[in-house]
């Protein structure tokens, strides 16, 4: 963690390194849809694409989905992974709540920089005075970085989308160049490779299932990208269903044993991650504050033992789920 004026703030365990567990990798999100798609093919699972849902019930012990091109299908449950905009979860509840924007842009994208030494392992955050900079340098001139800007105005993706890399590298650009890190630098090496997307996530949904219909990941617990944990709550959150789904029946109870086990969890990690970006973009006074106190706090709540409830989750598949 360093200021942007430099400054040494403290380091963050980057996950658990104990024996037979790894810490925090870095991965390119087409790499690793294309290994989780190889896998379930490889397990025989059908993935149709171009489907839109529209409805859905479940009676009798069966579910069955509707789609807007009129074709329909049946099973035994329905497992909603559709995302932050789910509307699955709209079908389980009309009442469910919205995403709650945070007012903030996240950019990503990748830069070939041959003069950045590589450090494996390590993230780079730099607290910059008018953007969050995040970078690694896995292998020699490859730099994976991402950042965090102030966007207040109300969410339109067509404007946001109108916006070109070379105009974001040009935006992005000012906002770090005053900043003493190598931000400036990776941003202007940065090609076509570069994405936006506004920050949402959700506090709490208070119905995850109906009948034979049940929400995972994102469409449940949307949380935003700055503790690094929504990728990692879904596959928590897929473990811990097929445990419920294997030890209890009928489904309507398997689902809510599910529910009792993830939700002190997800929301506990989604208020956490939401205080996280609150300091990322912080006025001058709150800057000042920031950097003088964060060395101190990092050293109080960021130390492996302290992080352990985050990184360290455990989950025994062998164990039996009580109804």
């Amino acid at each position: 963690m360093w200021s942007g004026t430099g400054k040494l703030l403290g380091d963050v365990a980057n996950g658990l390194t104990r024996e037979g567990r790894a810490g925090s990798i870095t991965i390119e999100r087409g790499r690793l849809h294309a290994a989780l798609r190889a896998a379930a093919e490889s397990h025989g699972i059908p993935i149709h694409r171009g489907r839109r849902l529209v409805d859905m019930s479940s009676a009798g012990g069966q579910a069955v989905a509707r789609f807007s091109d009129g074709s329909c299908a049946a099973a035994d449950v329905i497992v909603g992974a559709d995302g932050l905009h789910s509307q699955v979860r709209r079908l389980i509840d009309s009442r469910a709540p919205s995403p709650r924007y945070s007012g903030q842009l996240s950019l990503g994208g990748r830069a070939e920089l041959q003069s950045l030494p590589p450090t494996p392992g390590v993230f780079h955050m730099v607290f910059g005075g008018r953007a969050f900079f995040g970078y690694s340098v896995p292998t020699p001139g490859n730099v994976y970085w991402f950042a965090n800007v102030e966007w207040p105005d109300p969410f339109d993706r067509a404007a946001l989308g109108a916006i070109t890399p070379a105009m974001w590298r040009e935006r992005l650009g000012q906002l770090v160049a005053n900043d003493h890190s190598p931000a400036h630098r990776i941003v202007r090496a940065t090609g076509t490779e570069l994405a936006a997307y506004p920050i949402f996530d959700m506090p709490t949904v208070p119905r995850w299932h109906r009948d034979g219909i049940v929400i995972i990941g994102d469409a449940a617990h949307a949380t935003s990208p700055s503790a690094g944990q929504g990728a990692s709550m879904a596959i928590e959150d897929a473990v811990t269903l097929a445990r419920c789904l294997r030890d209890v029946s009928p489904a309507a109870d398997a689902f809510a044993a599910y529910d009792r086990l993830r939700r002190a969890r997800v929301e506990r990690v989604v208020a956490y991650s939401a205080r996280i970006g609150r300091s990322k973009t912080p006025g001058p006074i709150g800057r000042w504050l920031r950097d003088l106190f964060m060395p101190v706090a990092l050293k109080l709540v960021a130390s492996p033992a302290a992080q352990a409830w985050l990184y360290d989750h455990p989950i025994d598949w062998a164990a039996r789920v009580a109804a």
